[in-house]
């Protein structure tokens, strides 16, 4: 056996195991020492049914059966309810107004749950238990994985993230096997002896084996800090080095002139912020140096990042050589159809009054124009003619979907590019967009999407971060309550009286359609057009109510969205596709259904489809749970200032494995754990910067420079 021998030639697998292990991107040996238990469970805190006594804390793992759902006789209150059975005892579980619960399940699952022990009548039940799915029984019949648990620390019991065809257990054996058949001493360690004593990280060989075979929690903690300081240290390598060979381009050298741009802001009908006025001097700044900008500005919802990227974009237009303009390009592109549609209008009304030419493109064939006869209109054109205008440098900025990639878009003078919501986009797609210019344009990313610093600094590692964290003059802050079904008819008084004062309101649910029964688990889950029907039978009827959701054409969509921007339509059902852009001043309330089931900076983003006037905004967080991990999140939504704010505090109230940034940020959670820890972020990016400033080629380092060269051999970094 090698690091590199194949597992599948190494253990004797069945074709289930195969098909699972080729899922999570497991081949090699190396490849299976580097997946890493999700979290350990102290086997001391594990309790059996018949020791449990009335208050305990209990973690659990039992065998359900008997689920079913039933209502309160006085209080008329829906809960489900349940039997566990371990090898020694029964005992119930009740989940109030959870009745869902009963139909996640199926009789004879084997579940892991953690809640209190309450009494009634004499009977012990385990009151509103966090619950999940396990493949296996740790302890069963005394007999654990580990099999004689009085030789182990009570601490050393890894759980492994499980896919269907390959269970926790192993993956368990078959790491202590590599590790017995010393795969460990044959590993060269990539990080610097100097680094690793600097910061008193554990070799490469000693981490692995404390991740996998901790003794203690100190063990498995020292072994964990260790690879999440190597993951940030060599994305962190990998961004640095990208910033240092994309400086290495030629670029446009932009003068704005700041009487034009003062000129340009004075049409508008407020006045800038100090954060908008900042933020634009730090890109002018940047078009003025001899190197192409790489710069995320980073805003609260509403903080008015449209209006900076509309002046930059103005100032293009304006750069003149030698007395005459240059026509500089702008392309600008957002991740939906709806977000670009919204982006392309407003920026026709910015430039109504002056002769710059704005076009927008979509993959579903979308092309539009301004009208000559009515410059605060658009007009539909050939994709043919806008793409010839734009290759000829007619077209100063084009606005579109992920279509300003495609080939066939070509531009005269791209001197800037932008980018809406870049997380939305893989790093290919943002290298597509700034390779369409010769020399190298500019670069500004811009989210509204709440990330903690050191989240910040890691994935925008190539990027210097600009911050609006002001809001524009006058306007209020959301008025946020979280709903229980008890209080569902008073938040409809509410809402109907801020609709009869001439308001809008969105109600967001969770999901498009009912489940089908014989095909789907029935989650208690409202859908959009269920919702949609309801209210408009049972308590809006006097208001037009429309639909809006994901597996609508762009043509429906945008029938719907002019209809609810004229206010035709009063109330718009929709699903979480309004999360991004979606602008209507007159929209000042929310109500979100399922609340619980949506992620709080996602919360965070639709609450901010209501801050878009001076007009007092109302959100309404609808949920049925009460767990103390969503009051806790919900809680965190009421009464944090800003999105800023919000995402520190959502940091702190996740826990190890639980924050998942893999598919949204390119982190393991092993490396999304050491975005908790600043002063790590901030040592493995000094690092990472010293190192190449001493020597940009790696020339001294072949293990890192290999490794940054093998994509493969990264996966686990990005």
């Amino acid at each position: 056996m090698t690091p590199d021998s194949r597992i599948d030639e190494t253990f004797r697998l069945t074709g289930d195991q195969k098909s699972a292990l080729s899922r999570l991107g497991l081949h090699t040996v190396t490849e299976l020492l580097y997946y890493f238990p999700s979290r350990y469970s102290n086997i001391s805190e594990i309790k059996n049914i018949s020791d449990l006594v009335e208050n305990d804390k209990a973690v659990l793992f039992a065998k359900i059966s008997n689920l079913k759902t039933a209502k309160g006789f006085r209080s008329k209150m829906s809960f489900a309810e349940a039997t566990l059975e371990d090898r020694t005892g029964k005992i119930k579980a009740v989940w109030f107004r959870q009745p869902y619960i009963a139909k996640m399940f199926t009789e004879g699952d084997l579940v892991k749950l953690s809640g209190t022990v309450s009494k009634r009548k004499d009977s012990l039940y385990l009151n509103n238990p966090e619950i999940e799915k396990t493949k296996d029984l740790p302890i069963d019949g005394g007999n654990s994985l580990f099999k004689d648990t009085s030789e182990m620390s009570a601490f050393s019991f890894p759980v492994y993230p499980e896919t269907r065809g390959v269970t926790s257990r192993w993956f368990y054996h078959a790491i202590e096997k590599v590790i017995k058949a010393g795969i460990l001493d044959t590993l060269v360690d990539p990080i610097p002896e100097n680094i690793l004593q600097k910061y008193s990280l554990p070799s490469l060989k000693t981490a692995l084996h404390w991740v996998h075979l901790p003794q203690n929690e100190k063990d498995a903690a020292i072994a964990r800090k260790r690879f999440a300081f190597e993951e940030i240290f060599f994305v962190q390598l990998m961004r640095q080095k990208a910033k240092k060979e994309y400086e290495k381009n030629k670029s446009f050298f932009v003068h704005p002139a700041k009487e034009d741009v003062d000129d340009f802001v004075s049409h508008f009908p407020f006045s800038p912020t100090e954060a908008q006025t900042k933020a634009i001097e730090d890109i002018f700044k940047d078009l003025r140096s001899e190197r192409p900008m790489l710069r995320l500005l980073e805003g609260d919802v509403g903080s008015g990042k449209t209006f900076v990227a509309a002046a930059v974009a103005y100032a293009l237009t304006q750069e003149r050589t030698q007395g005459e303009f240059t026509k500089l390009q702008t392309a600008y592109m957002a991740p939906t159809e709806i977000l670009a549609g919204q982006l392309f209008e407003n920026f026709i009304k910015y430039f109504s009054h002056l002769p710059v030419t704005i076009g927008f493109i979509t993959g579903s064939g979308c092309k539009k124009f301004p009208s000559k006869v009515s410059p605060d209109e658009w007009t539909p054109i050939s994709r043919t003619q806008l793409l010839k205008w734009v290759a000829g440098g007619e077209v100063d900025i084009l606005v579109g979907t992920h279509a300003l990639i495609q080939k066939t878009v070509k531009f005269k003078n791209l001197a800037l590019a932008i980018i809406d919501e870049q997380h939305r986009f893989g790093t290919a797609q943002r290298m597509k967009l700034v390779h369409k210019g010769e020399p190298a344009p500019h670069f500004l990313s811009m989210t509204a999407t709440p990330i903690p610093r050191t989240l910040a600094l890691t994935i925008y590692g190539d990027l210097d971060l600009t911050l609006l964290d002001q809001m524009p003059h006058g306007r209020k802050p959301v008025i946020t309550d979280i709903v229980y079904a008890t209080h569902r008819e008073k938040m409809y008084e509410d809402i109907r009286k801020g609709l009869s004062s001439g308001r809008q309101a969105y109600v967001i649910c969770p999901r498009i359609d009912e489940p089908d029964p014989e095909k789907e688990m029935a989650l208690n889950a409202k859908s959009v057009k269920e919702e949609a029907k309801r209210l408009k039978k049972n308590v809006f009827q006097e208001y037009e109510i429309g639909i809006l959701h994901g597996k609508m054409t762009p043509k429906e969509k945008d029938s719907i969205m002019a209809k609810f921007e004229k206010n035709e339509i009063q109330i718009l059902c929709a699903t979480s596709v309004v999360e991004v852009g979606v602008n209507v001043p007159n929209a000042t309330m929310i109500v979100i259904e399922g609340a619980e089931r949506f992620g709080l900076a996602q919360l965070h983003q639709l609450r901010g489809r209501v801050i878009r006037s001076n007009h007092q905004a109302y959100c309404f967080l609808l949920t049925e749970s009460f767990a103390e991990k969503t009051k806790e999140r919900l809680q965190a939504l009421k009464t944090a200032k800003n999105g800023f704010e919000l995402a520190e505090m959502d940091l702190s109230l996740r826990g190890a494995g639980e924050l998942s940034g893999k598919k949204q940020w390119g982190i393991s959670d092993i490396g999304m754990e050491a975005i908790k820890n600043i002063k790590m972020v901030e040592a493995a990016r000094n690092e990472a910067r010293d190192l190449l400033e001493k020597d940009p080629n790696l020339k001294k380092y072949p293990l890192i420079s290999a490794k940054l060269e093998n994509k493969h051999a990264l996966s686990h970094f990005e």
